[in-house]
């Protein structure tokens, strides 16, 4: 007799059958979280090229302030593809010490953020850099408006 409580027979045969469903569903979103990642962060470097004149380096930065495509709902939207990338890693490979690299990344890219490029682009940018600041966050999207940057009718 059994008391109910051991994987036998069928029970078993379920647990067998989820597993690798769960597998394959954890695989499938870590690869979706990274091409998310990665479309974003490619069309963060297309309006880079394209709309600022510029590229991501430090060397040859855009010469007009960026505030096109996903820059109209938040300013730092390649760290977010990067970050996405390196998380969607994480998950398809089920790897911690990966997931810990992703928040130091977040971290380090938060404090060049704060302590660099604001302070440059402010440099360069002034005032425009400033009223961008006031419509669109740092981090966290805004969504809304009809896709427009808030407080700005022109389109870019």
């Amino acid at each position: 007799m059994t008391s109910g409580r051991s994987l036998e027979g069928r029970d078993a045969g379920i647990l067998a059958g989820i597993f690798p469903l769960l597998l394959l569903a954890t695989s499938v979103a870590g690869v979706m979280l990274g091409l998310a990642g990665a479309v974003l962060a490619l069309w963060c470097v297309s309006d880079f090229v394209f709309f600022g004149r510029g590229t991501p380096a430090p060397f040859a930065p855009p010469r007009r302030l960026v505030t096109h495509g996903p820059y109209r709902f938040v300013r730092n939207p390649m760290y977010i593809g990067g970050t996405l990338i390196l998380a969607g890693a994480a998950v398809f490979y089920k790897s911690l010490p990966l997931l810990g690299y992703t928040c130091l990344f977040v971290l380090a890219s938060h404090l060049f953020v704060v302590w660099y490029e604001e302070p440059t682009l402010r440099r360069t940018f002034g005032h425009e850099y400033e009223a961008y600041c006031s419509r669109v966050r740092r981090w966290r999207p805004r969504v809304g408006n009809g896709g427009k940057a808030w407080g700005d009718s022109r389109t870019r």
